[in-house]
């Protein structure tokens, strides 16, 4: 089946921004939580967007700890200014080959655009789908995203860097290419769970579909 349209994860997958995110928690919520937390902590809360992390740590807060977290989440945005290297190409080929892209991100929406905005990359998605504050919601952000594009499951694929991400698109269909790339990815976790690919460097990854797609377009040409 020919691949019409790839869905891209951002923390892990597009750049390096869980310690952005790590430490704009920190930054935000250690003051009027009144103590300090571990990374593994705040890690542990993650799923919901992260308004829905600010409501767990400090609920009767969390109005004051979302706009704090936006805050230094911008401020602290110059710690990760771009993306992987390789990513801006991978876009721009998938792009220029007539390909439909989208990205499915359990970030919220602000956080979500402040960076995008940053990596300059905000044309190359068509579709945006963002993280709930009331829990993980990433397969209805995948359904809805295969709906808008009007394309199939086993037409598209899915790049992300989590486990969940594999759990997610093995529910619905879609063949997902793990992202190893990241230095907080933890690739033992990810080949137990048998995703359909899994990429050590953007590089391969490029590589992999570029060579897919053009045997695509051969196969159509022929």
């Amino acid at each position: 089946m020919k691949i019409k349209a790839v869905i891209f994860d951002l923390d892990g997958t597009i750049a390096d921004t869980l310690p952005l995110c790590i430490a704009a928690f920190k930054k935000s919520i250690e003051p009027l939580l009144g103590k300090k937390l571990s990374d593994e902590e705040i890690i542990a809360t993650f799923g919901p967007s992260e308004e829905g992390t600010i409501r767990k740590l400090i609920p009767l807060q969390q109005e004051q700890g979302v706009k704090d977290y936006l805050y230094h989440y911008e401020s602290l945005h110059g710690n990760c200014p771009v993306v992987f290297p390789g990513i801006q190409e991978l876009l721009k080929i998938l792009q220029d080959k007539g390909l439909k892209l989208a990205m499915v991100t359990g970030k919220g929406i602000h956080s979500t655009r402040l960076s995008l905005k940053q990596f300059d990359i905000v044309p190359y998605f068509e579709v945006l789908e963002t993280g709930s504050p009331d829990g993980p919601n990433k397969v209805d952000g995948i359904r809805k995203v295969l709906e808008r594009l009007n394309v199939k499951a086993n037409e598209s694929l899915y790049v992300g860097d989590a486990p969940s991400d594999i759990r997610y698109c093995k529910e619905i269909g879609i063949p997902i290419a793990a992202a190893a790339w990241a230095g907080t990815t933890n690739a033992d976790e990810l080949i137990p769970l048998q995703p359909d690919h899994i990429f050590y460097t953007v590089k391969d990854f490029k590589e992999w579909i570029v060579r897919i797609l053009n045997m695509e377009q051969n196969e159509t040409s022929n």
